[in-house]
């Protein structure tokens, strides 16, 4: 069948450039590539991946509340000589459930 109709899409020209980069760089056009999730999209009935809102869980709220509250300056953050001195201090932190 021929590919006679159109859609129109807006988008940011800066997304625009960087998928056509990225779908180029893997021999495929933006028009392939959309098409390709059409009909992904009438494979799935419905949209060709999970679309959820993540919830993050509670430690992960924890370090995002010390990241902010290091970069507000409420708490200083620890100075590590090194990689491995930081990675050492977390795994003893993990150890004692900190």
């Amino acid at each position: 069948m021929a590919k006679t109709a159109v859609i129109n899409v807006r988008t940011e020209p800066d997304v625009k450039a960087q998928v056509e980069a990225l779908y180029k760089s893997l021999g495929v056009s933006l028009s392939d590539a959309i098409n390709m999730f059409l009909y992904k999209s009438l494979d799935f009935r419905g949209l060709p991946f999970d679309l959820v809102r993540e919830i993050p869980n509670t430690e992960t709220i924890a370090a995002m509340k010390e990241a902010d509250d290091i970069i507000s300056g409420k708490v200083e953050a620890k100075p590590y000589s090194s990689f491995k001195d930081a990675l050492a201090d977390a795994l003893r932190e993990d150890d004692r459930g900190v």
